[in-house]
């Protein structure tokens, strides 16, 4: 498997923690993460990373700001769009610090609906996209993810522990390694700095942070790149109806559904994913 190096870079305000795999390859992927309490960069791509620095690719995967062992504002700012420009600012100067003129994105969730705002912002910086389970479209707050984003109401290693299995379709994916998950990312999620972020990012009524991310139609029809779509049919975090109206509204879009997964394709059918994305991101399909 590829080696993956973990190093801090200074991107703007903030110091930013990146794990990066293949270093040097030709063409950059930039993995954005997920919001669930506890997430980190490594949490969400750790198969990812190794796999695509093999297949020839340059992978950064920073924890974003607000998360993990990045930097976290001292004075967290109140409201989704605040921490958009945040996360904005903080991935475009992470690629100028790096030296990288052009990437392809890849988004899980919240990452998904960044990296939209991305393309949206600044589309020469990117080529080819792949979201997954994405926010970023109208949509209802579910119970499970209110719950997600609520977690500090009952901050206690079994909530963790539920959570975890709502992520995945079938509790045997996560197997024997539950334990040892919920764990992690309970004792990530602990920290004093993340719990301040979190909280500040995700106060109730929660439904207004989802509308906050929304790209708006008339931006996604404007949007020139090959952007593929995946989604778990069975997701209770993010429902399928948020990909269903992204293909309708992106010109170059393509929708890959997995029956019997809920909101960890990258995880639950890790091995296709993969395959899938590596296609995407070649030009094969």
């Amino acid at each position: 498997m590829g080696d993956v190096a973990c190093f801090r870079v200074q991107t703007g305000a903030f110091e930013t923690y990146v794990n990066r795999a293949g270093e040097g390859n030709r063409e950059a992927i930039l993995f954005i993460h997920g919001s669930g309490p506890g997430a980190t960069a490594w949490s969400n791509w750790q198969f990812a990373l190794p796999y695509f620095s093999e297949q020839g690719f340059d992978c950064i995967a920073p924890d974003l700001v607000g998360f993990g062992q990045t930097d976290h504002p001292p004075a967290p700012p109140q409201g989704m769009r605040a921490w958009m420009r945040l996360w904005l600012d903080q991935l475009l100067n992470l690629l100028n610090e790096l030296d990288i003129a052009r990437a392809h994105v890849v988004g899980n969730s919240l990452g998904g609906a960044i990296a939209l705002h991305l393309l949206v912002e600044a589309p020469e910086r990117f080529s080819r996209a792949v979201l997954m389970g994405s926010a970023g479209a109208p949509c209802r707050l579910t119970p499970e993810l209110d719950r997600v984003w609520g977690f500090y109401a009952d901050p206690s290693p079994s909530t963790m522990t539920q959570l975890i299995r709502w992520f995945a379709y079938d509790d045997r994916i996560v197997g024997d390694q539950l334990e040892h998950i919920s764990q992690m990312r309970f004792a990530a999620a602990m920290d004093p700095a993340v719990r301040r972020s979190y909280e500040a990012m995700f106060p109730p009524p929660r439904q207004q942070h989802l509308d906050a991310l929304v790209v708006p139609p008339a931006s996604l029809r404007r949007i020139p790149h090959p952007v593929l779509l995946v989604h778990g049919r069975d997701d209770p975090i993010v429902p399928l109806e948020t990909s269903y109206f992204l293909v309708q509204h992106i010109p170059r879009a393509k929708l890959m559904v997995y029956g019997q997964c809920g909101h960890w394709t990258q995880v639950e059918h890790r091995d296709s994913f993969h395959r899938l994305l590596f296609d995407f991101l070649t030009g094969a399909v």
